[in-house]
């Protein structure tokens, strides 16, 4: 006899339930080999419904596994020991199309969203990345940030990456749209250390004043670029009036060289429809992973990092979409887009 131990999802609430499976064996009067139900063989002890509950404890509320134990005995009167990381792996390999599919989607779009960010997994140092797009979320984490891998992943891209201005991003085949939003952070931070160059107040004084105009066509037409486009002659002034302009400032010239490294992926999104500028899509995908990072335990290893992020993925997306993340798991689907379909 095999018990299995799960949790009903219905509109009133969930209740624990418990099913007590039972399968007669017989035996081949030729061979004398003993066969039973392969249905029967394929009982788990915990079903799919308690594990979905756990892991969206865990993924959404942040909480560890020893206060989801709690919590599980406390409402449920349920036990499960030791299972909590097995479960992630069980669930993280129920949804690994999933999460390949979102990658897919993301990299068939018109734009993604890139940021990285710094982990430590057993004293070793290691980055997760974030790609986004409006709807979509995959993390992904590598032991270095070289960003060697971007080509294979990213691999038939043909839209617009929004990142910040770490170099690895700068590939020739991408279109490039740098976040300026992170642009002037670091104008403000250079101009806070030389409050009296003027020369440079100028120039960060013109670029605020420009953007600021862009903005608000944004605001007025959102990323249109049927009316951001008039923003372009602007630009080329600007650009044209720096770059002629031999300035004796140490951080003027700085800046100056920067602008124009970086002259054609400034302002690529007004020549685009809904491509932003700035970046603020990736870091508020990662945020969500800072979070859990702080609380993180020093026993995780990589390889349930790895799980962690393939749910991780899932549930920012969901977020993304506007789907509850705990019904989606509840429901198996493993198709987020057959599920909001559904939901319709």
């Amino acid at each position: 006899m095999e018990i299995n131990y799960d949790l009903k999802f219905s509109q009133s609430g969930i209740k624990r339930w418990i099913t007590k499976f039972s399968a007669k064996r017989t035996r081949c009067s030729q061979c004398k080999v003993v066969v039973m139900s392969s249905d029967y063989k394929e009982i788990t002890k915990y079903g799919h419904g308690l594990i979905s509950w756990i892991m969206y404890q865990h993924i959404a509320g942040h909480l560890p596994f020893y206060r989801i134990q709690n919590m599980l005995e406390d409402q449920f009167g349920l036990s499960i020991g030791s299972n909590p990381q097995k479960f992630k792996a069980t669930i993280s390999s129920f949804y690994i199309k999933t999460y390949q599919n979102i990658l897919d989607k993301i990299v068939q779009g018109e734009l993604i969203h890139i940021d990285e960010t710094q982990v430590i997994i057993q004293k070793q140092k290691g980055y997760i990345w974030a790609f986004t797009n409006h709807e979509e979320v995959y993390f992904l984490y590598t032991e270095s940030r070289e960003g060697k891998f971007l080509k294979e992943l990213l691999h038939g891209f043909k839209g617009v990456l929004i990142s910040d201005f770490y170099e690895v991003y700068n590939q020739p085949e991408w279109i490039q749209q740098k976040c300026l939003i992170h642009l002037i952070r670091d104008l403000n931070d250079d101009l806070r250390e030389n409050p009296f160059d003027d020369e440079y107040k100028t120039m960060v004084s013109s670029f605020g004043s420009l953007l600021q105009e862009i903005v608000k066509t944004i605001d007025q037409y959102g990323l249109r670029k049927r009316y951001l486009n008039k923003h372009n002659k602007d630009v080329k002034r600007y650009f044209k009036k720096i770059f002629k302009n031999n300035f004796q400032s140490v951080i003027a010239q700085k800046h100056k060289k920067r602008f124009k490294k970086n002259e054609y992926k400034l302002f690529t999104f007004l020549n685009y429809d809904n491509v932003s500028w700035n970046n603020n899509n990736a870091e508020h995908a990662i945020k969500h992973f800072a979070v859990y990072r702080n609380t993180m335990s020093a026993k995780v290893t990589e390889s349930g990092l790895k799980n962690y992020l393939i749910l991780l993925s899932l549930y920012q997306t969901c977020k993304f979409k506007g789907i509850n993340f705990l019904k989606f798991m509840v429901s198996q689907e493993k198709s987020i887009d057959n599920y909001q379909m559904k939901q319709i």
